[in-house]
């Protein structure tokens, strides 16, 4: 079992349980919990497809789905995920934007949004003055 100082540390990978125990402990959503690494990494995947595809949703929305990667993170599954990143890396305009924070530092899915942006999170962008 990870000690005090590794759990929820970027880097630091836990077992299934581990991760169980810490969501469980730091108030995630039951689901969330159920997910685990597969279905955290699952879910975003399809996130990462719904950018590229043209993201249907609001921005509060968007920066939910923004958090499961801060999740990710938080458990240690930055490598798991490298190809998704790359992926949502090129979907995103306005890096210089912050439009989330998902956790410390300034990871860059914090940064910018969809180049396919339209409709409710269009709409929410420009209210916030990210989009024009």
């Amino acid at each position: 079992m990870a000690n005090a100082i590794s759990r929820g540390s970027p880097g630091v990978v836990m077992t299934d349980q581990e991760m169980a125990e810490y969501l469980r402990e730091n108030g995630y959503p039951e689901h969330v919990v159920r997910a685990g690494r597969k279905g955290l990494i699952e879910r975003w995947r399809k996130f990462v497809e719904e950018v590229e595809s043209g993201y249907k949703l609001g921005l509060e929305d968007y920066r939910n789905d923004l958090d499961i990667r801060g999740i990710l993170r938080m458990l240690g599954l930055d490598g798991e995920v490298q190809e998704l990143d790359r992926r949502l890396e090129a979907a995103l305009t306005d890096r210089d934007k912050r439009v989330w924070e998902t956790g410390p530092g300034n990871p860059f899915w914090d940064f910018g949004y969809p180049r396919s942006a339209r409709g409710p999170l269009l709409e929410d962008l420009k209210k916030e003055g990210f989009s024009t």
